[in-house]
């Protein structure tokens, strides 16, 4: 029996968009004699759909387009699509409104419905927020398709004559070679994402009250296929893999795991679906971050999946960060309907990145880097900007900003009287760049990309309404270190020769807002400051632990953590940015704005001598 993997890239919302992507990989497989299709979890309206999920139209057009879809799908192939089913008990048990489901979709109907049994609430997952956890283990058995016999009618002319009699639309026939067996022979489990996520050997605890795959085992499916919108992180489809193995070697269970792939606001889907045999090694791993669609064979007398290809995975993590990063600046602009970008180029190395990820994401023809010097811009750092606008071969503009800066000046000088020069006025610099980006933006419809890295976030080094300004935010969750090693990877591995000019990777970086500035006038070294910020965010750690577990000076931890907690109100007005690690300042970062928890609490702070 052959079984294929839809490795989609839904658009939230695009009901009859995503319908058409699973009807047009439907009709491949089906040309292929698959006999069933998987896509990934809402795979219909797309993941996530967040609080469109509150708004009863948006349901009830789901569940209309679900039924059309039905009708459009060849009739021989069995196809699993995610979508979202409401719950008839909700008012009545006082559960939530609805079920995050898969629907098995044969012969133009709905077949049979399966909802998600554990419901993440966790980092960027809020499923408690609309969905009741499904009660009961998924399965449903399957029919086979063989040869038809010499002389046997085809299924599909039957099909289609029934059809013509009833006046229905034409239907997609099976194959004339072809047709179903009058028995079962196949059980299939079926799993949707985080059902596959509570195996307490691996995890050495249980997170949740079931696990869905142990009781799978028990009712003795013959392979668990996971339907997953399953969001990226560096890293982490290796401990997918890890996971998955281990849960099929140790129910002995093949599992067919099938993610979505692409961009959906800040969340990063990474695709590289993936199977395992029932002795827990991979057979078969679509490509990472693009659409796919691969086929697979189940051996129904040894009861396992057979090798197919295995695409490998990117092969190093900045490979990985730098085609998560591209395909969601693509993505991102083309969902929101954008086919240009602007970015300022300040010669530094933060948008150089930038630039060069919106070059590859949209063509070099469709960035434009708009350079905005001051009098305190070094001429180095027009000369540098102007070689990676070079490199890259994307459009420029050259904006100067003097001017303005002495019309705000006058403007602000009778209040201003008496004072000295100082952030105030260092600010207004970064404030007249992003006001002109905007205006580039706005007048000709592009997307502005801001430029800030997580570094500069975690801490508040930016400014609002400056270079904060922008409708996404690409690299705000890399830390300063890793848009250095990016970098030089770039360069490396290009084709076409340096695309990063040399001298941005060599000088001390500087937002230049006064003469002679570096960043470290007022922050660590960058590698000393991404590690006090990994513990603080990723570990969660006091400043005591940190001083205690890496040595570094009470009052520099202390500094960094008064930095992070004072910046939140700036984070909470930056635009929307790529999620690539497993805590972003994004969807999943919940913290309060108005909080003592820093200033005024010893718990966190530590002793200094």
């Amino acid at each position: 029996m052959k079984i294929a993997i839809a490795q989609l890239n839904p658009t939230i919302a695009d009901l009859s968009g995503n319908a058409q992507q699973i009807i047009t990989v439907a009709q491949q497989a089906a040309n292929a004699d698959a006999r069933l299709l998987l896509t990934p979890e809402l795979s219909l309206c797309g993941y996530p759909p967040r609080d469109l999920l509150l708004n009863p139209g948006f349901v009830e057009a789901m569940a209309a387009q679900l039924q059309e879809l039905a009708q459009h799908l060849p009739s021989q192939l069995a196809v699993l699509v995610g979508t979202v089913q409401p719950n008839p008990q909700a008012t009545s048990a006082g559960e939530k409104p609805l079920f995050n489901s898969i629907a098995l979709l044969e012969g133009g109907q709905v077949q049979q419905i399966f909802h998600k049994r554990l419901l993440p609430t966790y980092d960027v997952f809020d499923e408690e927020r609309y969905f009741e956890p499904g009660r009961q283990s998924n399965s449903f058995t399957l029919n086979t398709l063989v040869e038809t016999a010499g002389g046997q009618r085809s299924r599909g002319a039957e099909e289609q004559e029934r059809a013509e009699e009833q006046g229905s639309k034409q239907v997609n026939p099976s194959p004339p070679h072809l047709y179903l067996t009058p028995h079962p022979s196949l059980k299939i489990g079926v799993t949707i994402c985080e059902d596959l996520w509570n195996d307490e050997q691996f995890w050495e605890q249980r997170n949740y009250e079931v696990n869905p795959i142990e009781d799978l085992a028990h009712l003795g499916v013959d392979i668990v296929v996971n339907l997953s919108a399953s969001p990226y992180s560096v890293g982490k489809q290796t401990l997918r893999e890890a996971m998955l193995s281990h849960s099929a070697h140790r129910y002995q269970q093949p599992i067919l795991y099938i993610n979505q792939v692409g961009g959906n606001d800040d969340l990063l889907f990474d695709g590289a679906s993936v199977a395992f045999n029932r002795a827990g090694e991979i057979v078969s791993r679509a490509s990472a971050f693009q659409t796919d669609w691969v086929m697979l064979e189940f051996d129904e007398q040894k009861k396992d999946l057979l090798g197919t290809s295995v695409t490998p995975l990117p092969e190093s993590e900045n490979s990985e960060i730098w085609s998560a990063l591209v395909m969601g600046v693509r993505d991102y602009a083309h969902k929101c309907g954008f086919s240009e970008m602007v970015v300022g180029l300040s010669g530094g190395i933060d948008s150089s990145l930038v630039a060069a990820i919106a070059a590859k994401a949209f063509g070099a023809d469709n960035v434009l880097g708009v350079l905005m010097p001051s009098p305190y811009s070094s001429e180095g750092s027009l000369q540098d900007a102007q070689a990676l606008v070079n490199n890259l071969g994307i459009c420029s503009a050259k904006l100067p900003i003097g001017e303005a800066m002495q019309a705000y000046n006058k403007t602000l000088e009778p209040l201003f009287a008496g004072t000295s020069f100082g952030v105030a006025e260092e600010n207004l610099q970064a404030r007249i760049r992003g006001n002109l980006l905007m205006a580039v933006a706005n007048k000709f419809g592009y997307l502005l990309i801001s430029t800030g890295n997580k570094s500069e976030m975690a801490v508040g080094y930016s400014t609002l309404y400056g270079d904060m300004s922008g409708g996404l935010a690409a690299i705000s969750d890399v830390p300063k270190t890793r848009v250095y090693s990016l970098c030089r990877w770039l360069n490396q591995t290009s084709a076409t020769g340096e695309i990063v000019p040399a001298n941005i990777l060599c000088k001390p970086p500087s937002a230049e807002l006064r003469p002679d500035q570096t960043d470290q006038d007022s922050l660590p070294s960058y590698e000393v400051l991404d590690e006090i910020l990994h513990r603080i965010i990723h570990k969660h750690q006091s400043t005591t632990q940190i001083v205690d577990e890496a040595g570094y000076d009470p009052a520099v931890v202390n500094q960094v953590m008064k930095m992070v907690a004072r910046a939140e109100f700036k984070r909470r007005q930056a635009p929307p940015g790529l999620k690539i690690t497993d805590r972003a300042f994004g969807t999943g970062w919940r913290m309060p704005i108005a909080s003592r928890s820093v200033v005024d609490n010893q718990w966190l702070m530590a002793k200094e001598t």
